[in-house]
């Protein structure tokens, strides 16, 4: 191999040690799952005489959804005078009439709930949370998002944990209310119940921290005052808060028994979007307390765990670099035979490639999925990871150099059936630049494809298939929707205006 060869080929080793460390340790994330799944949680004790909740509702134009929350909230089983609902509202659109009016319905039935609407959005979810916080009766807070549905007895299932005076926060695992509306919502539905059903377990536990997921949990007053308020320099400030009340001496308990029903985002921006938000949250968070963390007198376990846990998303960074190095490498070792095979790709295939498939694989398993079930959505959800790879690249890197943006929330549109069309639905995330990156990966992919078809290395043909998949679906997805949202925009601009929530 001449200079240029080998320096490619240690550059595309390199990238993959690095990868096939944080895939490793999705089968370590298995291992503790099994090993402790069947500690169930249960309270110490329970109430005798129950304890005032405080359900805080952050919404910001919400019009299709937020009656149907506000609505199940209200629905809680659960003493009405013990009971206050808080709906801290910073909408600028007809999302606060519709919920003005909702509230006041509500307070006619008799049930304890305000309206708060904030003109200002300074520090956005989190600054409205602790807005809120202050006017609140509650000694304990639940907190539910505008595409949650919770069940009537949440708060009867959750509330006899903090019987326990060193527990600070309870956590419910996410059910998803549309997750048969399409492909990418099925790919959704696997990758979050990979983060509660195995890793929420195996961190929870084993002992290690593990966060609150900014809804569908209840908290300790007392612990959220005591860790140091909701504060807004990250944009996952419940990761952000969860790492310091634990870091103070707080317990918190994850319930995988508990479900709280909610919609997944069913375009492809709007999940981008989403993505984007807790992979730049995360990295911001990890620069914030990874060092008080490892000062912290803390068990090694919890400290590596942390690090893994916070850190993850710069595997998507390294993904780039690999796409890139990919086709080349593979030009690089034409000619070398099969061992090379064994000796490099394999070895790097079964730590960062079949662990990801095995960890997502049982966390379908262990919520009842069929074989098949599990089975056909795998090579979707591999690419779809591939596919993400820019767009939470770009978060990373952004979070790195200290560049602010907004909240910017998850488009909410109420629907449930795959028939339910959102295409002329008013919120919609912004397109970007990046589908055009993405499809120029795409291209690059599809080069390598037929250069190895050419040379007949056909050992290399899955994994550029799977990265021209990943990529040309990302990005042709994101591009039509933005191309079909701006048509819509100039043609028909009052049929947007339509189907808000009864």
């Amino acid at each position: 191999m001449s200079p240029i060869e080998i320096s490619v080929i240690i550059a595309y080793v390199a990238v993959l040690l690095v990868l096939s460390l944080y895939g490793s340790h999705r089968y370590y994330m298995a291992f503790l799952y099994y090993r402790h799944k069947f500690r169930l949680p249960t309270p110490d004790r329970r109430f005798e005489a129950l304890p005032r909740v405080t359900v805080q509702l952050p919404i910001f134009n919400e019009m299709y959804v937020a009656n149907r929350l506000i609505g199940a909230v209200c629905a809680l089983d659960y003493p009405r005078h013990l009971l206050e609902v808080q709906v801290l509202d910073d909408s600028i659109d007809e999302t606060s009439e519709i919920a003005s009016a909702c509230v006041d319905r509500w307070r006619e039935e008799g049930v304890d709930i305000s309206y708060v609407h904030r003109t200002n959005r300074q520090g956005f979810k989190a600054g409205a949370l602790e807005n809120g916080l202050r006017l609140a009766k509650g000694e304990y807070i639940a907190v539910f998002d505008a595409d949650f549905v919770p069940d009537p007895d949440f708060l009867r299932r959750t509330v006899h944990f903090f019987t326990d005076p060193k527990v600070g926060m309870v956590q419910v695992r996410w059910e998803h209310l549309n997750r048969a509306y399409s492909t990418l919502t099925q790919c959704q539905g696997i990758l979050l119940d990979g983060h509660f059903v195995i890793e929420h377990t195996a961190r929870n536990r084993s002992g290690a921290f593990f966060n609150f997921n900014g809804t569908a949990g209840i908290w300790r007053r007392e612990t959220i005052k005591n860790a140091g308020g909701w504060q807004h320099d990250t944009l996952t400030e419940d990761l952000d808060l969860s790492y310091r009340a634990q870091l103070a001496g707080w317990r918190f308990v994850f319930l995988p028994q508990v479900t709280a029903p909610a919609e997944i985002p069913v375009e492809m921006n709007a999940f981008k979007s989403q993505q984007h938000r807790w992979a730049k949250g995360s990295i911001q968070t990890a620069l914030k307390l990874l060092p008080r963390i490892f000062a912290a007198p803390l068990p090694w376990h919890v400290k590596r765990e942390a690090f893994f846990h916070l850190t993850a998303n710069f595997a998507y960074l390294l993904m780039i670099p690999l796409a890139v190095l990919m086709p080349i490498s593979v030009m690089a070792r034409v000619g070398h035979g099969w061992m090379e095979v064994l000796l490099l790709d394999i070895p790097f295939f079964a730590a960062a490639t079949a662990s990801v498939c095995s960890f997502y694989f049982a966390s379908q398993r262990e919520i009842g999925m069929s074989l098949w079930q599990r089975l056909k959505y795998m090579p979707f959800l591999m690419a779809l990871g591939i596919g993400l790879s820019v767009n939470n690249a770009r978060a990373v890197v952004e979070a790195l150099l200290g560049y602010q943006s907004g909240f910017t929330r998850t488009p909410k549109h109420g629907v449930q059936r795959a028939g339910d069309s959102v295409a002329r639905k008013r919120y919609k995330a912004a397109a970007t630049f990046q589908p055009l990156i993405e499809l120029g990966l795409a291209a690059y992919m599809t080069y390598g494809i037929l250069f190895v078809l050419d040379r007949e290395v056909y050992y290399s043909l899955p994994f550029l298939f799977l990265f021209q998949a990943g990529f040309g679906y990302v990005g042709l997805m994101s591009l039509w929707e933005g191309v079909r949202d701006a048509w819509d925009r100039l043609t028909v601009p009052s049929a947007q205006e339509a189907d808000v929530d009864a």
